[in-house]
This record gives structure tokens, sequence and C-alpha cells, in this order.
């Protein structure tokens, strides 16, 4: 597979991670995960717990990510004798998400949201702990939303479901690892969290920015091309 599309999908999902949509509720849905309390400015959890539900809860979402690519790929390959108007649709909408991001658009419709739902049963093992993944996949709210929207645009102009899964699979990949070794850092403390807020306004915008930019070159169709140029000095194809 081109290699652009692969880390901009990394890039994608990180910005998911860190959007101010998500991040700054972590403290929450961790202890909700794993029944832990925040006390002293730290987690207070069993850290054998914490990672045996984080893991189970990337799985969860992961789960649902992938299988959104595989049906944007379908989707895609519905049109596949159009592959140029896809590129244009596409591209522009890539666009619209990010002037979105950036607050230069504030079209209502793509604000709209399913917050994740507080009142959810706290998971008791692994099992419960990969359906709640699944629920938080199912209910992302604009921030990932908007990026979310942009990688699976890029999904559905793979040529396979193998591509487009991978490209999904890349994506929660890029919120696995922030996900997994931020878990493990409130445990220690919750300074890294302050931090980390300070720099989430920036962080948007650069998503935006970014999103701007992939947008013009699948709609001029530069895409593919830079892509197959960088493609000759890596070792892995897909």
């Amino acid at each position: 597979m081109d290699q652009i599309p692969l880390w901009v999908a990394l890039g994608a999902g990180l910005f998911s991670f860190f959007s101010p949509c998500i991040f700054p509720v972590l403290p929450a849905y961790l202890s909700h995960l794993t029944g832990g309390n925040i006390q002293n400015q730290k987690l207070q959890v069993n850290q054998k717990l914490l990672l045996q539900r984080s893991i189970a809860f990337v799985i969860g979402f992961s789960l649902v990510f992938i299988v959104m690519g595989a049906s944007a790929t379908f989707i895609g390959q519905l049109f596949r004798m159009n592959r140029q108007l896809i590129e244009y649709i596409s591209g522009g909408l890539i666009i619209l998400f990010g002037l979105q991001m950036l607050g230069i658009f504030k079209l209502s419709f793509l604000m709209k949201e399913k917050k994740w739902d507080h009142q959810l049963q706290k998971p008791t093992n692994w099992i419960s702990s990969i359906f709640l993944g699944v629920a938080f996949g199912s209910g992302w709210t604009p921030c990932v939303g908007l990026t979310l929207s942009s990688i699976l645009l890029l999904a559905g102009s793979s040529s396979t479901f193998i591509q487009g899964m991978l490209l999904l699979s890349i994506y929660s990949l890029g919120m696995a690892v922030p996900f997994l070794f931020i878990s493990f850092m409130m445990t220690k403390s919750l300074r890294i969290i302050r931090i980390i807020n300070q720099y989430l306004g920036k962080l948007s915008i650069l998503n935006g920015s970014i999103m701007i930019v992939l947008g013009i070159l699948m709609f001029t169709g530069q895409l593919t091309k830079i892509s197959a140029y960088f493609s000759r000095f890596t070792i892995f194809t897909f």
C-alpha cells in the first residue's frame, strides 16, 4: 500500500487521542474502566489490572474502526470505475473537515455528537472492557469524528479490503500507543495531563492544517504520485 496514507493514518490516530474532546476526560475513562480512584494527584489502581483492562479497551475500539475501514473500502469498490470522482469528493470533504477543525467554518451538522455514556456499568473483567471499547468506538465525539472520517475517505479510495482495514488498524495503533503509555504514567502522577492540556489547542490547529493539505493533495491527484515516489525508499510493501 502507498506509504503516505499509512503515516497519515498513524498521525490521525495520535491527533484523535490528543483531541480536546477525548484527552481532558481520560482520567474519568480510566477510573470507570479500572474501578480505580484519583487520589494524591495520581490514579490509584493495580498496574496489572490497568494493563489488562486498557489492552482490552483498545481491542474493542480497534475492532469498530477496522470494520468501518472494511465498510468504507467496500463502498469505494462499488464506485471504482469513477475513482477520479471519488478522489474529488473525498478531497473536498477532507478540506471541509480541516477548515472546520481550524474554526474557519462552524457548520452545526458537523458538531453533532454521541457522548460516551458515563452510566455504563463498570467492567468486571477484560471481556466487558472490550465491550466498553466498542461502545467508545461507536460513539466518538466531533473532534475524533472529523479526523476519523478523513481516514475513512482514504480507506474508501483503497484498492483492496486489506488496504482499507490496514489503514484503520494503523489509525487505531495511533490512538492505542499513547493511551497505554499515558494510562501507565497516570499511576505515577496526573501532572502529565495538565502539561499536555496546555497544548491541545495548538495540536487541533496542526491537525486541521494537515487535513487541508491532505485534502488538496487528494483532490488534485498528487497524493498517489507522492506516495508512489516515497514507496521506492522503503522495504515495506502492502
